[in-house]
């Protein structure tokens, strides 16, 4: 058989795994060798033959000729077999190949075999197309089923295993024309056949399954452990077992031991989990026998399986899932003790050890704020613990009341009656006590300071200052609430004055007061809340918004004695200096005619001590006279501070007088003896008699007409002064009428005669000679005086004898 020019034939009954043959040229003609390139597909082997030289010859008898085979079927197919090429064989496997060419029959086995394919050598470079000398067995050729036509032929090959280093072997196509002649090969790539190695599983089919199940859930479990645990820092552990529940505190006590190894822990972990996931999908490859097959399949299994669930799972019970699966941890972490340790020391040493997540104080307000939908806290108590989070924060200038809108009291002040009221009415315990301006703070008063002082007393504020001299606590503005905090428990004060340096403009710095900052200021701030009580006016001193009612706000009028109250103002030391003065210096008010004890009550009298403004436009105005010459008077006059222009005599001798001259005696002088009263005829006037009549007739008072009462008493009693005296600046001034005199004299002879219990009436004075009855208008006023006496016993005493 001489060669022929082979081809690959597809579709119809010259399709499928690949084909090739010898065209030889027939006997009768010369020996030509035709190579079509491109035939059309599904062409016959019949129409090949027409177009060689001398087509459509008649084979010989007892010749054959093939020209192409192909893959009919395979009992173990090889695994991406290319479309073109030799065809593919699998080890050990058993193939039924269909022959096309000419003179095929029953026989045709018998002619047909196949050599093993060797490289060419320089020697000698037909050597793989020989006439093939030695033809393997390595496939075996057994005839197949007969055809009924002799253009196609079926043969059954049966394939040898390769050797042990054989991965692939190459043979090829070898025929013989008739018996007895030589081996011809086949030409070409489609006269070939490659046997290629059977792909073998690693393990059987049920383990493999078994260990691809085991191997997700490991990686399952090294990706949730990695989240869980790593996320439970040392620092969270030990608040749960402090703080946790039973079940908690058991779990962390069981995880904290290996949670403080931190990066040991994390190398076993991440190592564990490389190495399930590697095995996986080497499992997988060979499993499912295709790489692209194998990623795909393992990237889905370990994304849902290994990452997601677990990861779902264990971040929201990590210490639960890492405290059950401790043995199992414990585990890889010996088992990768080599690699992982190492590798964790190495990350000792370059990043340092773990502490832990630790929240800073911003951090911490901000987490509150974020988790409050979520914890057992109520809005209070988280206000009182941002209050005290951010108490570092701030300064005093923050929670400070402004100086404007602070309650002050100057210290030339004079503790009377409307002074402490206005004290109580503000309801502060601590005043601060300023001197010329309100930013000169120089004293702190407390209330508690004023527990015995008299309102009657007119005590002046520096004498209580100045006796206690209370601290003055000075701040700056910038200091920190929690500092301010600190200086306030110390007990020194709780009040405190706010102050900065002032540096702008021109000149040389100096100190600020901005306001008052209190404890209950650091308090309100801690708690973040306003705290009220009963005096409270304004719900916050810097907003200044009203408290909604002031239902119990107190009125102190009550306690004020309207009718002794003195309406000029004179401290304590003044009036006892006018009272001693009297009582030793003027004759009709020693102890011999009018008690101390009912003197000290006639000048605490509301109109005896008076005052006098001078007026510098209009020197001689009529309101600055207190005597006016030859103008008659009945009244006494001792000047207690300022000064007077005294002019006297026929001669108009001018001089000058000051404090603690007096004018007027002989105006309040009592009538003639055959005048004056005796007990007995007074005897409705008891030891109370009291010098508060108010209700005396306009004359009383009067400077120029003196009292008609007691002027009618006795005839030729009337006074005229002989002087005049002006005031030169302002006055305060003594001055006491002959009816305010006279009934001082009438209480003292009661006070020194008790009356007896088994009478009304008082005893007549024995050492008196009895005195005629006094006139009409005498018994009017002593009857008037009695009606207001008797008034004023009814009434629990009168107000004068009680402020006395």
């Amino acid at each position: 058989m001489a060669p022929g020019g082979g081809r690959r034939r597809r579709g119809g009954g010259a399709g499928g795994g690949g084909g090739g043959g010898g065209i030889p040229p027939s006997s009768s003609s010369s020996s030509l060798s035709l190579s079509l390139s491109s035939p059309p597909p599904l062409l016959p082997p019949l129409l090949l033959l027409l177009a060689l030289p001398g087509g459509g010859a008649a084979v010989p008898a007892g010749d054959s000729m093939i020209l192409g085979m192909r893959l009919e079927e395979s009992t173990k197919p090889a695994a991406g077999a290319p479309a073109r090429g030799p065809i593919q064989v699998t080890e050990g496997s058993e193939v039924l190949l269909r022959l096309y060419g000419l003179g095929l029959g029953p026989g045709t086995s018998e002619r047909v075999a196949f050599a093993e394919l060797r490289p060419a050598t320089a020697n000698n470079a037909s050597v793989a197309n020989g006439t093939c000398p030695e033809r393997s067995q390595d496939l075996l050729v057994q005839p197949g089923l007969a055809e009924a036509r002799d253009t196609s032929a079926l043969l059954r090959v049966r394939v040898q295993p390769l050797r042990k280093d054989e991965q692939a072997k190459t043979y090829v196509l070898c025929t013989q024309r008739q018996p007895g002649q030589p081996w011809v090969p086949h030409q070409g790539a489609d006269g070939q056949i490659v046997v290629l190695e059977e792909k073998k599983s690693l393990l059987p089919l049920w383990l493999q399954v078994i260990l691809i199940a085991g191997l997700l859930v490991l990686s399952g479990m090294f990706s949730g452990l990695n989240l869980g645990l790593m996320a439970l820092d040392p620092m969270e552990l030990r608040i749960v077992q402090n703080c946790g529940t039973e079940k908690e505190k058991r779990y962390a006590r069981k995880i904290e031991p290996i949670r403080r190894k931190g990066n040991y822990l994390l190398c076993s972990l991440l190592l564990g989990n490389v190495l399930v996931n590697t095995t996986l999908t080497i499992l997988l490859d060979d499993l499912i026998g295709s790489g692209i097959g194998a990623v795909v399949a393992s990237t889905i299994g370990i994304v849902i399986f290994g990452e997601i669930v677990p990861q779902a799972l264990c971040s929201r019970h990590g210490l639960a899932v890492g405290a059950n699966t401790i043995v199992v941890t414990k585990f890889f972490m010996l088992v990768t003790f080599p690699l992982s340790y190492p590798i964790s020391k190495l990350l000792d040493c370059i990043l340092g050890q773990e502490i832990g997540t630790v929240y800073n104080r911003e951090k911490l307000v901000e987490m509150l704020k974020v988790t409050e939908p979520y914890n057992d806290l109520v809005r209070e108590e988280l206000n009182m613990i941002q209050g005290a989070l951010e108490l570092r924060t701030k300064t005093v200038e923050d929670v400070m009341t402004p100086l404007q809108n602070c309650f002050m009291i100057n210290s030339d002040a004079i503790l009377d009656f409307n002074t402490m009221s206005e004290i109580m009415e503000s309801g502060y315990t601590r005043i601060p006590v300023y001197e010329d301006e309100r930013s000169n703070i120089m004293d702190i008063l407390y209330v508690k300071d004023l527990a015995f002082v008299d309102p009657d007393d007119c005590t002046p504020l520096k004498t209580i200052t100045k006796f206690y001299n209370h601290p003055v606590h000075v701040v700056f503005h910038d200091t920190k609430l929690d500092a301010m905090l600190e200086e306030f428990k110390k007990g020194k004060s709780h009040l405190a004055i706010v102050q900065k340096v002032n540096n702008e403009g021109e000149g040389d710095p100096f100190y600020e007061v901005l306001g008052l900052v209190t404890l209950e200021d650091v308090i309100e701030e801690i708690i973040k809340s306003e705290i009220l009580d009963e005096s409270d006016t304004y719900t916050d001193n810097r907003t200044r918004k009203r408290v909604g009612t002031q239902k119990n706000k107190r009125d102190f009028s009550a306690f004020k004695d309207p009718v002794n109250e003195l309406k000029v103002k004179v401290s304590p030391q003044l009036l006892l200096a006018a009272h001693r003065f009297l009582s030793t210096e003027v004759t009709l008010f020693t102890p011999n005619f009018i008690s101390e004890k009912i003197l000290l009550r006639l000048l605490k009298y509301s109109d005896v001590i008076q005052e006098l403004k001078f007026d510098d436009e209009n020197k001689k105005s009529p309101r600055h006279f207190l005597y006016c010459k030859n103008k008659a008077a009945d009244y006494f006059i001792l000047i207690l501070q300022g000064k007077v222009e005294v002019e006297a005599g026929k001669e108009c001798m001018k001089f000058e007088a000051g404090a603690f001259s007096y004018y007027g005696v002989m105006a309040i002088s009592p009538p003639p003896v055959s005048e004056i009263r005796s007990p007995s005829h007074v005897s409705g006037l008891n030891r109370s008699a009291s010098l508060s009549y108010h209700e005396r007739s306009d004359s009383v008072s009067s400077p120029v007409s003196g009292s008609n009462n007691q002027l009618n008493a006795g005839a030729g009693a009337q006074y005229v002064a002989d002087f005049s005296v002006r005031a030169l600046t302002d006055l305060q001034f003594v001055k006491i009428t002959r009816q305010e005199y006279q009934n001082g004299l009438t209480a003292s002879r009661m006070d020194s005669c008790p009356q007896s219990p088994d009478s009304n009436a008082p005893k007549p004075d024995t050492g008196l000679p009895e005195k005629p009855e006094p006139s009409a208008p005498a018994d009017e006023t002593t009857s008037l005086l009695n009606e207001r006496n008797c008034l004023s016993r009814r009434s629990n005493h009168s107000p004068l004898e009680n402020s006395i």
